[in-house]
């Protein structure tokens, strides 16, 4: 398949469509590997991950709901219950984080892009191999320092939930097209 043809045709697929077949760390180390050619300024690599699969998956859903539950001013039991559960649904989430050196003098936003981009490939290789994934950045990411040891400077946004799912995909769309985003100069 074209590389175009992967980019139109890649799909969020959540936790709640994926089946119970395993994901082996043979397929996430090559997810991984695709992350890291994603293109950087200075050639920083700021991207950082951290890999639940298997039992550390249960841990990081009573951390997130329970983290939700101590930091919210709007409790609410259906999101404090997908925390809990949808990291277990997938099989495998992976921690997006990003590492700022203190001494390095690029933009921040420039190293968050970076690191979007370094998802951007993880999403494109999980598709092509039939892998659904889906980026949540829920509010409780900002406390992942107390679930898992950070670096100075890292930080962690989101969650990367993989899981292989049964059926077709929706059809994608756009709002517009691509001539009405842009003007020639």
């Amino acid at each position: 398949m074209m590389i175009s043809e992967t980019i139109k045709n890649r799909r969020a697929v959540f936790p709640a469509q994926y089946n119970n077949q395993p994901i082996s760390k043979e397929e996430i180390s090559t997810i991984l590997e695709a992350a890291n050619w994603a293109p950087t300024h200075k050639r920083t690599e700021p991207w950082r991950f951290k890999v639940f699969h298997g039992e550390s998956q249960v841990e990081l859903g009573k951390f997130l709901s329970e983290t939700y539950k101590d930091t919210t001013e709007k409790f609410s039991e259906l999101t404090y219950n997908k925390y809990r559960a949808n990291p277990t649904k997938a099989a495998c989430v992976i921690a997006i984080c990003f590492q700022r050196e203190p001494k390095e003098s690029l933009p921040e936003w420039e190293e968050i892009a970076a690191t979007a981009m370094a998802v951007q490939n993880m999403w494109l290789t999980a598709h092509s191999m039939g892998i659904g994934a889906y980026w949540g950045s829920p509010g409780v990411s900002k406390y992942m320092d107390k679930h898992v040891q950070m670096e100075e400077g890292e930080r962690c946004l989101g969650f990367f939930y993989l899981g292989k799912y049964d059926g077709e995909l929706p059809e994608g769309t756009r709002k517009n097209s691509i001539e009405e985003k842009t003007i020639w100069m």
